[in-house]
């Protein structure tokens, strides 16, 4: 876990990314939770997301949680047949928001609602379209100390808690309540990642789960795809191998061999479209390693992004 911390600390000259999410290294236009009463073809296989914000143990000025047009209807937002949904974003920090296993799985059972609630509030049509809304005041002593993942974690849940459109929206750790201040040295992750693909096929959308030095293999899960294209895996020992993709509201999963060179580092998985484009594209996914466990997707990509580095054999004349 060290290498964690190590690789974290060694980010700070990207920290001027490491607060928004998605972040623009990953080309993400929109997280996405529909409402509870639509239909899982939409997107959206449990109408929550759950994504954690890590704070440097050594910030001592209070952080906000910025979220970008959290309500659902207008300019960016999808609608099913009349705006009629709502969501809810609640804060957690304290002991077990990070810790609690039920905290880090895919699907919203259990108590994955643990720690200490620090805010909450629920968003319809009303206000905040095409605007920020502000979580906080919060201290970083709030959030959890986990020093696997580099400093105090907090907690941030998503609910499409009615209705049937779907809610887009983005996130920002920020150390000012009414503009987005990076934080030296923050980042965030997600354990399912479910999110807006562009429209435009030329624009390559990117996600990094982090690879320690204990992973042998990796089984990526994805969830209505739609077909629309490919999904390559980059890395220093993988020059864009092809995954196994789902179609609609499907689920598809194929497993992959871990190189030596990949250890402590960040696969880079680039979703590519085709040029007969589907509008509208949201996908799930997530991967686990060869004990089951899953894999962080950090907005920063641990280690930087990585670049295809091919082996050259030198033979002796």
């Amino acid at each position: 876990m060290k290498t964690i911390i190590s690789a974290l600390l060694c980010l700070n000259v990207l920290s001027s990314i490491a607060q928004q999410v998605p972040a623009a290294e990953e080309n993400i236009p929109f997280l996405v939770t529909f409402g509870k009463e639509s239909e899982k073809a939409w997107g959206d296989d449990d109408y929550c997301q759950v994504f954690f914000f890590v704070i440097p143990e050594n910030t001592t000025n209070p952080i906000f949680i910025r979220v970008f047009d959290p309500d659902v209807g207008g300019a960016n937002d999808e609608i099913r047949l009349n705006w009629n949904s709502k969501t809810r974003f609640s804060v957690y920090g304290g002991v077990g928001a990070i810790s609690n296993a039920d905290a880090k799985g895919v699907d919203p059972v259990g108590n994955f609602k643990s720690g200490t609630q620090l805010a909450t509030k629920v968003f319809d049509q009303e206000k905040h379209d095409n605007d920020w809304y502000t979580f906080g005041p919060f201290y970083p002593k709030e959030g959890e100390l986990d020093r696997q993942f580099g400093g105090y974690v907090i907690k941030v849940i998503c609910e499409g808690i009615a209705g049937d459109d779907g809610n887009l929206y983005r996130y920002f750790l920020s150390s000012d309540g009414n503009k987005n201040i990076p934080i030296d040295g923050g980042n965030a992750f997600t354990y399912e990642y479910t999110f807006r693909l562009h429209d435009d096929p030329k624009q390559v959308s990117h996600i990094y789960p982090y690879i320690d030095n204990k992973v042998t293999s990796v089984k990526q899960t994805n969830f209505d795809w739609d077909n629309d294209g490919v999904i390559k895996i980059i890395s220093k020992a993988k020059p864009g191998i092809e995954i196994k993709t789902s179609g609609e509201n499907e689920w598809s999963n194929s497993e992959h061999k871990i190189e030596k060179e990949e250890l402590n580092s960040s696969l880079d998985f680039q979703f590519i479209k085709s040029k007969n484009t589907i509008a509208r594209n949201n996908v799930v996914i997530s991967i686990r390693n060869q004990y089951g466990e899953l894999l962080p997707f950090y907005a920063v990509p641990i280690g930087g992004i990585p670049k295809y580095k091919p082996k050259t054999n030198f033979k002796k004349t």
